[in-house]
């Protein structure tokens, strides 16, 4: 079974998230995309602002009915900084005979030489790079063990973050049809992100 790894802090999660994914997954044959919430992710300068159990319970909304997604609270049980080496490693020992790939933005496709145990990593899975176009994905540059493993896939163009949708919510905006509405109606419901 061919996996896609969808790892973040999902703080909170959005259609540009659940578009990504689905275009990794239409384009590189994947089975299923798991959604894995990050507890405390290394390459973040500050923690995400929802706790860990709402950001999961946020994504368990968004999925909601999508056959092919699956949420997993693998890096919200452990303790420390979140190294997908070891999200990996873990995902491997308790589901075998899975192929997994990672599925990153664009943007994080320039820091994977930077990622905690990056050589081992790649043995272990591969990338999938997912770019909106327009984007500079420095691929040339990257080593050539990593160049192997990597699998560039186009997705539409959609510009929209996490930090837009944060914003909006503290200035008093609206994010519907930013995010699917059982989430919409989540951060309303626990007001969150309205400081």
């Amino acid at each position: 079974m061919k996996v896609g790894f969808m790892g973040g802090t999902f703080d909170p999660i959005h259609y540009g998230h659940l578009l990504a994914a689905e275009s990794a997954r239409e384009a590189c044959g994947l089975d299923e995309v798991w959604f894995v919430p990050a507890g405390h992710p290394p390459l973040k300068e500050k923690g995400p602002q929802a706790d860990g159990q709402t950001r999961l319970e946020m994504v368990y909304r968004a999925i909601d009915f999508q056959p092919h997604f699956r949420a997993m609270d693998t890096e919200l049980e452990r303790e420390g900084t979140s190294y997908t080496i070891d999200t990996i490693k873990e995902l491997n020992e308790q589901y075998p005979g899975r192929e997994f790939s990672i599925i990153i933005g664009s943007d994080r496709v320039n820091d994977l030489p930077k990622w905690h145990n990056i050589q081992e990593l790649a043995q272990l899975a591969r990338f999938i790079g997912v770019t909106r176009g327009g984007e500079d994905m420095e691929i040339d540059e990257l080593p050539e063990y990593l160049k192997d493993r990597l699998t560039v896939v186009k997705m539409p163009l959609f510009e929209l973050s996490s930090t837009v949708i944060k914003e909006r919510v503290a200035a008093g905006h609206s994010i519907r049809f930013l995010v699917p509405e059982k989430v919409y109606s989540f951060i309303r419901r626990n007001e969150l992100y309205e400081s």
